[in-house]
């Protein structure tokens, strides 16, 4: 039988920093001037994120942090996972290939371990960066993937054949929404919340035909650039780095918990409270059983 908590992976953020360019927030002059006080500052950020999600009940997995692999931390970009089968990630640019073969270490002990029953790699060359562009919908039964900057819109067809569910492509064109991470959080009653800005015209009309308009949830500006849409959802509580009043206010209203554990240090790097996890117990015929009943 599945295990009924819910379960992330993280990875200690041993080896992280800002060292190169892959995306508009990072800026690695800067972190060198600052990396004094940023490398402690991210650690106790990690630790508080750790703690956020243990204290909803969840439970942690971790992979190793390898020297060199200052992204190793972003673990949602590890894998797609449901139904205790991972479909290993493939990176677009050079300086994060090499996670590649830590993550499927890492998967691979967890299959060990009896946490994942399969673990697969992508056919060709296709590029898919793991839950960062693949992201589920327990509501809908499908999985949003992101296009056009990081993943390849190839990587449907692998997806949908390993999973067996339906893929809806939204097409990326803002560079600072790099990830549909970044831009895009189905929440726990059926909402979903997204950043317009992030979208293609035809990528924001299929959003509209398959969200009615009154479970949308659309995050301005300023919210978008603190990456409140990166956000880690438990039942009812909803984690994420920070978040504007009105959306808190819109988000209550609905019933749901802002848990906020800023990660600014993170952010510098394009990363937030999605970014830093790694959901392993979707389950396509329940959402995942951990959520049965929302967090009070």
């Amino acid at each position: 039988m599945p295990s009924t908590t819910t379960r992330f992976l993280m990875c200690r953020p041993d080896h992280f920093g800002v060292d190169y360019v892959i995306n508009p927030w990072m800026n690695p002059q800067s972190w060198a001037r600052d990396s004094a006080t940023l490398v402690d500052a991210s650690r106790r950020e990690w630790a508080a994120l750790h703690r956020a999600l243990a204290g909803l009940g969840a439970a942690i997995e971790l992979v190793p942090p390898v020297p060199g692999l200052p992204d190793l931390v972003f673990t949602a970009n590890a894998a797609v996972v449901l139904d205790r089968k991972a479909l290993l990630a493939r990176f677009r640019h050079p300086q994060r290939r090499g996670e590649e073969e830590p993550f499927a270490a890492g998967f691979r002990t967890l299959q060990a371990r009896g946490v994942i029953d399969t673990v697969a790699t992508l056919p060709g060359d296709i590029v898919l960066e793991g839950a960062g562009d693949c992201v589920w919908d327990r509501t809908r039964g499908l999985f949003w993937m992101g296009h056009g900057l990081r993943s390849d819109g190839a990587a449907s067809g692998p997806v949908r054949d390993l999973f067996a569910v339906d893929t809806v492509g939204l097409e990326l064109c803002d560079p600072r929404f790099y990830h549909l991470d970044t831009a895009l959080c189905p929440l726990w009653r059926g909402e979903v919340m997204y950043v317009p800005a992030a979208f293609t015209l035809q990528a924001l009309a299929d959003i509209r035909a398959r969200v009615a308009p009154a479970q949308r949830i659309e995050v301005g500006t300023d919210d978008a650039c603190r990456l409140a849409a990166n956000a880690v959802c438990v039942g009812n509580a909803i984690v994420m780095s920070g978040c504007g009043d009105r959306l808190r206010r819109r988000l209550a209203e609905r019933g749901y918990r802002v848990v906020t554990t800023p990660l600014p240090s993170f952010l510098r790097s394009g990363g937030s409270a999605f970014c830093l996890t790694l959901r392993l117990d979707w389950r396509s015929d329940a959402g995942a059983v951990g959520e049965r009943v929302a967090v009070a």
